[in-house]
């Protein structure tokens, strides 16, 4: 479960990496993308310590809420499926990895 949770916050990591691009160089919006890219990132690189963990959680359930205000306020449910359901999927992996020790 630990490497499932690390390759989807890896694959997480990509995905508002390439959201930044998209909305700050293509469409002139926001770059929050690039926080939670950058925040996911983060947590990564400070591999499976505790802080790292705890740093992934909270970009984690960031992405997720981001994900579903976005397709509430939007009308896009595919929001909700590109954007929060790999967020939750690698924090639940992470939750329930027999490695991980909840703070």
């Amino acid at each position: 479960m630990m490497l499932l949770s690390d390759i989807m916050f890896a694959l997480v990591a990509v995905i508002h990496g390439w959201f930044l691009v998209l909305e700050v160089f293509l469409w002139n919006q926001g770059l929050y993308n690039g926080f939670l890219a950058a925040g996911v990132g983060w947590g990564l690189a400070e591999g499976h310590s505790a802080y790292g963990m705890r740093v992934r959680l909270f970009f984690g359930a960031c992405i997720v809420m981001a994900g579903v205000f976005g397709a509430i306020s939007t009308g896009k449910r595919t929001i909700v499926v590109v954007q929060a359901l790999p967020a939750l999927i690698a924090v639940f992996a992470l939750l329930f990895a027999p490695s991980y020790h909840a703070p």
